[in-house]
Formats: structure tokens, sequence, C-alpha cells
């Protein structure tokens, strides 16, 4: 399926609040990615990828509509030379191989934009779709920490995947 990566833009808001006010996409986020979505939820997100220079926060389009979200975010001290891959997609598209893409092109863009030299991401160890899209997407796995995370009532290990430049 095809699909392209571009900047947020405020008319994306009403199609983001419909497919991100989703249990199943929010269960394998970090506490920032709200459930229930709100339309307020939505605004501050896209005003906030909006503000970053450069931008590294990128909505996926499929068929003229956002479809989800995906990003690289720079690290700083010490870890200056890593950035943290994070994304996530409309349930409708989920299985279809356009993450495994989606991830390609953000590593790529991420290494011709960014001066690093490690991307890494941290999905949780119950959410194996995730593990599968980095792993056709060339990541390794680098660690697994037992019940670090504490999501929804629950303690989730942590995964950590990253692929260098």
């Amino acid at each position: 399926m095809d699909f392209k990566l571009r900047p947020w833009q405020m008319s994306d808001l009403d199609t983001l609040v419909v497919i991100a006010n989703n249990f199943k996409i929010a269960n394998n986020l970090t506490n920032r990615f709200p459930y229930p979505y709100t339309r307020e939820s939505g605004e501050g997100f896209i005003k906030m990828a909006l503000s970053n220079d450069p931008i590294h926060i990128l909505a996926i389009e499929i068929e003229g509509k956002v479809a989800g979200g995906i990003g690289v975010h720079q690290q700083e001290d010490v870890f200056c030379k890593n950035a943290e891959l994070g994304y996530w997609l409309a349930e409708p598209y989920w299985g279809k191989g356009i993450m495994t893409d989606a991830v390609r092109q953000i590593v790529a863009y991420g290494f011709r934009r960014f001066d690093i030299d490690r991307i890494f991401a941290r999905p949780f160890g119950s959410n194996i779709g995730s593990q599968r899209v980095l792993e056709k997407a060339g990541f390794l796995l680098e660690a697994r920490f037992e019940k670090t995370l504490f999501k929804n009532g629950r303690y989730e290990d942590e995964f950590v995947y990253a692929t260098r430049r």
C-alpha cells in the first residue's frame, strides 16, 4: 500500500482525533499518547510537531489522509549521538507492511538530518508486532529489561532495538 511521510498540518486534526482515539494504540505507547484522545490532545500534538526545527515528527499519509505518525528524537547530553524512534499507525492499516517501510524511510531521514550514529526504539515486551517491524527494518535487539515499564496497571518488559549509521 502506498504512503508518504510528510509534516503534520492543522488540517489533519479531525482525522487524527478519530484514528488516535483507540485503546489498542495507546496501550502500546507511553502515557504521553493519551486515551481517550481528545481534540485538545491533537491540537497540542500538531503544534508541538510543527514547532520543531528541523522537523523530526512526521505524519504518515495514506490515500490523502493522515493514518499515523513517526519521528526520530535526538537525545541530549552524553546521549547526543543517539535518537529515539517512535511510531504508531491507525488500526485498519496494521499488518500491511506500511510501518516497516515507514521506519526504513525515517531512519534514512534521521541519519541525513541529524549528527547521530544510532537510532533506537523501545517497544513493550508484549508488542510483538512492533518488534517484528523493527527486525524487518534491520534493527537488532540490544537489550531486554524485565518489568521496567508500568502501563494500565501492569508491568511490561522493555526491549531496546537499535540500528547504526
